[in-house]
């Protein structure tokens, strides 16, 4: 089934309920937006795209943001939402391996990729430009039928090897994460409001569709960013308003000396990242019982487990501290296990890689068989991920076997930091860790072999990737822990520079 037709049927059945706002003011009702979204799929059907077709969008939150998505949907498309942050030449690399040939840009943005766009990248759509106007006086069509296995959403990924992968994420794949958020962390009521301060390319877009769903409010920022003022005025102009967030946006909220009335919030939604015990205890304090925990990938988008806000407020449970330092239980549509290295389901408090399936698992990485291979098999989700259950259900998360940085909510894979750095011609070896730090939960450090200056190391990575891979610190050494084999050992590493922080400190 199209996704689409849940915003079809809401703009007949509801026309007047409103559907997005830009900060305090309602911006579209649901009559408003399924329309925008009609002409948006004629334009593109009127441009020569099929289905199946796919169209990228590179874009800063924006009340037409979710427009777009639907009106690709609309037209039988499949949307290939990107990292507005991201560098033009990472940009270009997501253009030209999805196959894009239309992509909706905001204003500024546009200018970054044209600088790096494929051959294959047919047309670039300013949002608010003349062009983009006349995309939405095109003539709106019906809803394209689309089956549960067709692609919706094309969601690229960082890998180990540098490159991104574009897990393939379908209608069904989508249909069943927006139940399993309104079946296990937020049901939501007709006119709930959700608050989009985070990335619609990312965790905040897979939560618009539960609430299109429901006849829910779509609230963009005016601002366009994270700022705790703004969110709290928002919270009470849009009583019972939840929001998706990771951690650190939720340190800042709590930190914020600004008012807010907690009784406006129905629940805030952390991941993407641990939350450190103390910060939820300061949470709780603040904002009472509405906080949630999710965990997943985007091989299964936003949904693995799930810590209920029941779980997480329930501080005279003998055992909460374990439990909310869990990543909480599996959610009812996937079945979750902890495998041994042949995928065999461990004992309870036994440690492996945690491993699911069920119909919100990805179909596969775009255009990679052999990724999809290793990472799907015997149809399960493998996902890199290492952690034990306990004799209760919950999951706790005891490392990333893929040596995953999040830093600040937003994923950063070493290798790609250390193949940059390794084009300088100084540097001889490069090892990237995450540290933990208490404001953006971990930050990027190089351990560099070589006799490159800093300064000319951060203007490297700047040319290559976006600013937020970049590392916070360099450190020069004369040689990197290995192994007999001559492989790094990231975990020598990491404890190595746990002990000089430790020195530094004292």
């Amino acid at each position: 089934m199209n996704l689409a037709l849940w915003l079809e049927r809401a703009g007949h059945a509801h026309p007047a309920a409103p559907a997005i706002a830009l900060g305090a003011k309602v911006h579209a009702d649901y009559a408003t937006l399924a329309g925008k979204a009609a002409r948006i799929a004629g334009a593109m059907r009127a441009a020569g795209m099929k289905p199946g077709d796919r169209v990228a969008i590179v874009a800063k939150n924006h009340p037409d943001y979710i427009a777009i998505l639907y009106g690709l949907w609309h037209a039988g498309l499949a949307a290939v939402p990107a990292n507005a942050r991201l560098h033009g030449a990472e940009l270009g690399y997501i253009l030209e391996h999805s196959g894009a040939r239309i992509c909706f840009a905001s204003s500024g943005i546009d200018t970054e990729i044209s600088a790096h766009a494929p051959k294959s990248l047919e047309r670039l759509i300013a949002v608010g430009s003349p062009e983009y106007e006349r995309v939405l006086s095109a003539d709106a069509i019906a809803v394209t039928p689309r089956d549960g296995d067709d692609l919706a959403w094309l969601f690229y990924t960082s890998g180990t090897t540098g490159r991104p992968k574009g897990a393939m994420l379908t209608h069904r794949n989508l249909n069943w994460a927006a139940h399993a958020y309104l079946a296990d962390v937020d049901p939501a009521l007709p006119g709930d409001p959700i608050l989009h301060a985070a990335p619609l390319s990312h965790g905040s877009g897979i939560y618009v569709m539960p609430h299109i769903a429901r006849l829910g409010v779509n609230v963009i920022p005016e601002s366009g960013a994270f700022e705790p003022d703004e969110i709290f005025r928002l919270f009470a102009r849009w009583p019972r308003m939840s929001m998706f967030a990771a951690p650190t946006m939720i340190k800042r909220l709590v930190d914020s000396p600004a008012e807010c009335d907690p009784h406006n919030i129905r629940t805030l939604i952390w991941g993407g990242a641990p939350m450190y015990v103390e910060d939820v205890k300061k949470a709780l304090d603040r904002f009472g019982p509405r906080l949630a925990q999710i965990y997943g990938q985007g091989e299964s988008p936003m949904t693995i487990s799930t810590l209920s806000k029941e779980d997480v407020a329930a501080r005279d449970h003998p055992r909460w501290l374990d439990r909310v330092g869990s990543a909480g239980r599996a959610y009812a549509c996937v079945e979750v296990r902890v495998g041994d290295a042949e995928g065999r389901a461990l004992e309870p408090g036994e440690i492996g890689e945690i491993l699911c399936r069920g119909d919100v698992v990805m179909a596969g990485y775009w255009q990679n068989p052999d990724a999809s291979a290793s990472t799907l098999k015997d149809g399960w989700l493998h996902t890199g991920d290492v952690g034990a259950f306990d004799g209760e259900g919950y999951l706790t998360l005891k490392d990333r076997s893929k040596d995953m940085i999040i830093s600040g909510g937003s994923n950063v894979y070493p290798r790609e930091v250390e193949e940059v750095l390794l084009q300088h011609d100084k540097v001889r070896e490069v090892s990237v860790i995450g540290r933990p730090d208490q404001e953006w939960g971990e930050v990027v450090v190089a351990y560099v072999v070589g006799d490159a200056a800093s300064g000319e190391l951060d203007a490297l990575c700047l040319s290559r990737i976006a600013r937020f891979k970049r590392p916070k610190h360099y450190v020069f050494v004369d040689a990197l822990p290995k192994n007999n084999y001559g492989k790094i050992l990231k975990t020598d590493l990491r404890r190595l520079d746990a002990e000089q922080k430790e020195k530094a400190v004292g």
